[in-house]
């Protein structure tokens, strides 16, 4: 089966988030089961440079604004898939990020940046695919940089290609003024209700949810929650009327990028069977970080985007309580700056208590994930996460609000589920400060009190199967499906 997976960013190539880590280990899993996958991506320079050298394909040609740009191949060392690319210095050569200039400015030709590469993925499908040895059976898209992709593949290019759509976010659209449509050479009779047309706007998202063949969702909970006007963002009404065909699929992680035995980011390895190793990755990084080396102080960690949707807004108003309990507190992320000058004043006033670290540094996150004893994550709404499946996987047990894709992966510790041994984690009761204070003090008093349940809470979620394998093998069902 031959499947083009179209993405706008990929790990380790391009990241800005969870979608990049998907596009790079769901490919690969589904390439171990004998799927023909190749991932189609903007040639960004961080995507030129680390897949260089690059082959050339083919020349792409009538496309919308630039005319020209050219296809070039490419091979993701780590995993042996391969990448398409466009090159087109123009449109994706730029200093800044994949979305927005270097100052969180969204780029304004957007629309033509991913609507070029929809309509791409729309021509390698079709009977006009300058390809000729390779055509795909399925084409693969994700979240609105792709959305359009289905409605090319319908309404222009006639293909006989199947399309699913993957949605990582609701909360990301892609939706832009209706006079985009004739640069995009989008047939305007489709601008309608029952079509790309959105509150008078054009919406990438939802062209891909009313066009795609079939619909995916990163976590079971999510496909259920999408279709209710808390977490439809506007969409829920379509979302419902294909309630039915929408299949959530939790995601996996990359165990060979994220796993306590191996990770070369950690000053000491250790194994659910080899637990004591954790105890040197916490001393490094209260070390690493100017915290007081204290082995007995609950030390919480957070790596997460400072916005509303992540809940840290609940988190600093109890960081003093939490302190007088004795716990220390280490954060990596950056995004709203309220959000971040509320952490930066704790970090402040709170010097070997409280470390703030605003950007992105990917070995931290692997030090913070090893070296904290529990991993916060209080979102109030996250499509899958995977934060708490490194969590689970590093023997740092996480404190969540029971939301999409944490819902379904983190079983709170109580009685019963400590018993069966199926805890893993502490789940709040409401999306609250005074609930997630409560949730941490639960956790604390386990963790001071009682070290045997602590170890099994710990051991539950490390020798869970977190990888892709289940997950490939779902999609790849969910492929022939559609073919049949």
């Amino acid at each position: 089966m031959r499947v083009l997976f179209t993405t706008s960013e990929v790990f380790p190539l391009i990241k800005t988030g969870g979608l990049a880590d998907v596009s790079g280990s769901l490919p690969a899993a589904l390439q171990h089961l004998g799927v023909d996958i190749r991932i189609l991506v903007p040639g960004y320079p961080s995507v030129l440079n680390q897949l260089a050298p690059l082959t050339h394909l083919a020349q792409l040609s009538e496309l919308p604004v630039v005319g020209q740009a050219e296809l070039l191949m490419g091979t993701i060392k780590e995993t042996q898939v391969k990448v398409m690319v466009i090159k087109s210095a123009s449109l994706y050569e730029r200093a800044g990020g994949p979305y927005a200039d270097a100052n969180g400015m969204e780029w304004l030709d957007n629309p033509v940046r991913f609507g070029i590469l929809s309509k791409v993925a729309a021509i390698l499908s079709g009977k006009n695919s300058p390809l000729k040895d390779w055509q795909p059976d399925v084409v693969h898209c994700n979240d609105w940089q792709t959305g359009l992709t289905p409605a090319y593949m319908k309404l222009v290019e006639h293909t006989p290609a199947k399309s699913m759509i993957s949605l990582h976010n609701m909360a990301f659209q892609g939706c832009y003024a209706p006079s985009w449509l004739p640069t995009l050479a989008l047939p305007s009779t489709h601008f309608t209700l029952e079509g790309f047309e959105y509150h008078g706007l054009l919406s990438f998202l939802k062209a891909g949810i009313f066009y795609a063949d079939s619909i995916t969702t990163v976590s079971p909970s999510y496909a259920k929650e999408i279709q209710t006007a808390a977490f439809g963002f506007g969409l829920e009404g379509l979302l419902s009327k294909r309630g039915d065909e929408i299949k959530g699929i939790l995601n996996g992680i990359d165990t060979k990028e994220w796993n306590p035995k191996t990770d070369t980011h950690l000053a000491k390895n250790y194994s659910a069977t080899q637990l004591a190793g954790k105890a040197e990755v916490k001393r490094a990084l209260q070390e690493k970080l100017g915290l007081q080396v204290k082995a007995d102080a609950p030390l919480l960690g957070v790596v997460s985007r400072l916005t509303h949707q992540k809940g840290l807004d609940m988190l600093a108003p109890i960081v003093q309580p939490l302190l007088d309990l004795g716990c220390q507190l280490v954060l990596l992320g950056g995004g709203e700056s309220e959000l971040e000058n509320a952490f930066r004043h704790l970090a402040n006033n709170h010097a070997g208590s409280v470390s703030v670290n605003i950007g992105y540094n990917e070995p931290l996150s692997h030090q913070i994930m090893a070296g904290s004893d529990m991993f916060i994550m209080p979102s109030r709404f996250e499509p899958c996460g995977l934060n708490q499946l490194y969590g689970l996987a590093y023997g740092t047990p996480p404190i969540i609000n029971a939301t999409g894709g944490l819902a379904d992966s983190v079983i709170n510790t109580n009685i019963i589920t400590y018993k069966n041994k199926t805890a893993n984690g502490f789940v709040l009761s409401e999306a609250s400060s005074a609930s997630l204070l409560s949730c941490i003090k639960e956790a604390i008093n386990v963790y001071k009190n009682d070290a045997a349940a602590w170890k099994q809470i710990q051991k539950n979620g490390m020798l869970q199967n977190l990888s892709w394998d289940k997950s490939a093998l779902e999609y790849l069902a969910e492929y022939k499906k559609m073919l049949q």
